[in-house]
């Protein structure tokens, strides 16, 4: 995202690694403790606060813990709009204390800070007044809001404005700003343009944010409050107990004895991180941390080894059990159950890692990496002493599938990891207890902003039927070009991929994905797409922001643990990902595709697996330049191997017929190559 940071900028805040300071090494760990990052990928650094201060936000913020746990077993029973209302009136505070003013400044909270931490705290409350008839009172009051509720509505619309350029920068908070100038003046654009409409007046606008299920209190805030913020509460838990250790600790000895070993210990520890992080960022500097010294003495240039582990950070957003938080709404906006979305998202994940795996393997033998000396630690007795950590992981799963709650499953799953972490050295006291609660309340601040910020895009597409207007536009424009039914579905998808990505560029992911879902998913939608098929392209490509020049925000982070050169990281992370980052387009193309998130046939769904993976196989010899087995892949094979890539992707009879000629063709001009020379 386009906020000004340095590459420094982006290292983990001191009390972020370990908020109970140091923890105790275990006696069979090969590494340093990783850096607990509890950053969000969408998120400027944060205040390093202390003393009373840092206490009273850690007090506060573990209450709000303690109230999202409360509200899983025992709901408010005044309803959900109502629990949001006080949940945000306890995280839009604390933003105005934990994050400056700008991306530099103080890091104790100035007199302005306090003010606008006041001023959130009696807004958000507002609705609640019993002076103004109470709770009940103020919903009376929907689209009758008196002059009192309009001005509380105003300033709590500049405060989570400015709660969300504080915590992601200027990008989204002017996007905001476009959508609302839109509300406001669209009714003075020529009412023979398809995107006017009749206008609204400055009391309707605040009348939609502050008082409909659209704005402010809409499904996005819903998510963050009863959803990642108890899979950011769940990561904390267990990361404290030493979990993010023995997960690098373990790829370090899977590993230790190829050539390849510090590469795929990156990847492999990526992976594994991510699956409790959901944050791509936090991971690739974690890792980095770790495993850029390997990376380094086997031999990996600094931008190379930086973008692979951007890439292998970025897959944390698409890892199950804990994806991004943009996930959480799919799950909402489709009405499927959480575990279905991360049905869905099981290959795309697997394609996604075999992507960068051959990248790798590539790499390693493009520039001669060499075998690095490894911890002679046996990955067996790791997972003897320490596997149980993969336990409260496998418990959401089970309880998921058991028919269980997505936040049922991940409140038992925290307390396993809870009573778990009693069997090793980081045992979970009351006070490091009460610090991972708090911690992961912290975690979810920028998540609350974002989301807040996005029912001002949802509800002024709602009140001016926005949406249904640019996917029209969409779909007109490519059917001027063409009017063959495949040609006008691929044209707009290849559109709505572009789009996407420049999206993506400016606002964070679940941002991205909100505003991608209202405008393009119903384009997709209009030209048959089935909805689980739009959705996940949609979130995919949303994603592509994280390692997508020039604002490539993990590349950015592992430039500043490796020290290259920020912008060709961010190249070298692109390379990484983009094979399997074309796979998404498979998602829409043909009925085939759908196959892809698991739907359909066992026998079908295997089969274009196996095709998709031949193809992923395909794009990485052309962007890594290299055969294995063979050797350099010249010009002609990697034009070969693209387009072989691209037939197979399509999925249909003929076309993977001719990718499979094209890629043969790739093969046999490498090897030729190889024994002229």
């Amino acid at each position: 995202m386009e906020d000004g940071r340095s590459p420094s900028d982006v290292q983990p805040p001191p009390d972020a690694a370990k908020p109970g300071g140091s923890l105790p090494q275990s006696p069979d760990s090969i590494t340093a403790d990783p850096p607990a990052v509890h950053f969000d990928d969408e998120e400027l650094p944060a205040r390093s606060l202390t003393g009373v201060t840092g206490r009273g936000v850690a007090v506060v913020a573990g209450l709000v813990a303690v109230l999202v746990l409360w509200q899983v077993f025992r709901p408010l029973a005044q309803g959900s709009q109502f629990y949001l209302i006080v949940f945000l009136a306890g995280t839009l505070p604390l933003i105005f204390l934990v994050y400056r003013v700008r991306g530099g400044g103080k890091d104790r909270p100035t007199v302005v800070d306090w003010a606008l931490c006041a001023l959130s705290l009696l807004v958000c409350l507002y609705p609640l007044n019993p002076a103004t008839g109470g709770y009940n009172g103020f919903l009376d009051r929907q689209g009758l809001l008196g002059s009192a509720d309009v001005l509380a509505g105003a300033v709590l619309l500049v405060l989570v404005v400015e709660a969300c350029r504080r915590t992601t920068g200027l990008a989204l908070p002017i996007v905001c700003l476009a959508f609302l100038a839109y509300a406001y003046y669209g009714g003075l654009l020529p009412q023979s343009w398809r995107v006017a409409h009749s206008g609204l007046d400055f009391a309707q606008i605040v009348d939609a944010l502050f008082n409909s299920g659209s704005g402010f209190y809409g499904t996005p805030l819903d998510v963050a409050a009863t959803y990642i913020v108890l899979f950011t509460i769940y990561g904390a838990v267990l990361d404290l107990s030493g979990a993010s250790r023995f997960f690098v600790d373990l790829s370090v000895a899977a590993f230790r004895k190829s050539r390849g070993a510090a590469g795929r210990t990156a990847v492999a520890a990526g992976f594994l991180l991510g699956t409790v992080s959901g944050s791509g960022t936090a991971t690739a500097v974690s890792v980095g941390a770790v495993t850029w010294p390997l990376l380094r003495r086997a031999g990996y240039p600094a931008e190379q080894a930086g973008g692979m582990l951007a890439a292998a950070g970025v897959g944390a957003i698409l890892s199950p059990p804990t994806l991004g938080a943009a996930a959480f709404i799919v799950a909402e906006y489709l009405e499927v159950s959480y575990l279905t979305v991360l049905g869905w998202a099981m290959i795309p994940t697997l394609l996604y890692y075999l992507g960068i795996v051959l990248a790798v393997e590539i790499d390693a033998r493009r520039f001669g990496v060499r075998a690095v000396e490894m911890p002679d630690v046996s990955a067996r007795r790791l997972l003897l002493r320490y596997g149980y950590h993969f336990s409260s992981l496998v418990l959401i799963i089970v309880l998921l599938a058991l028919g269980q709650s997505a936040t049922r499953s991940v409140v038992y799953a925290t307390l396993l990891a809870f009573a778990l972490s009693f069997l090793g050295p980081d045992k979970l006291t009351p006070r490091r207890l009460f610090q991972a609660l708090s911690a992961g309340v912290r975690g979810v601040l920028p998540v609350v902003a974002v989301c807040a910020a996005a029912g001002i895009i949802t509800a002024t597409t709602t009140k001016t039927g926005l949406g249904a207007q640019l996917a029209s536009l969409l779909v007109s424009g490519a059917q001027a070009i063409t009017d063959n039914p495949t040609a006008v579905l691929a044209l707009t998808v290849v559109l709505a991929a572009v789009a996407l990505s420049v999206l993506g560029l400016a606002v964070p992911v679940t941002a991205s994905f909100i505003i991608g879902w209202v405008i393009i998913g119903p384009a997709l939608l209009a030209l048959g797409v089935p909805a689980p098929a739009a959705a996940m392209f949609v979130f995919y490509y949303s994603v592509l922001s994280e390692v997508t020049p020039p604002t490539a925000l993990a590349a950015v982070g592992a430039s500043a643990i490796t020290g290259g050169r920020t912008v060709p990281t961010m190249w070298q992370a692109l390379k990484y990902a983009l094979p399997a980052f074309l796979a998404p387009i498979a998602f829409v193309l043909t009925e085939q595709g759908e196959h892809l998130l698991a739907r359909g046939a066992v026998l079908s769904i295997v089969w274009t697996t196996a095709v998709s993976a031949l193809a992923i196989a395909a794009l990485a010899v052309a962007t890594g330049a290299w055969v294995p087995g063979v050797g350099p892949a010249g010009t002609v094979a990697r034009v070969l191997s693209g387009l072989a890539g691209l037939l197979l992707l399509y999925l249909a009879p003929l076309t993977i017929v001719a990718g499979v000629i094209a890629l043969a063709l790739a093969l046999a001009f490498s090897w030729r190559r190889r024994h002229l020379t």
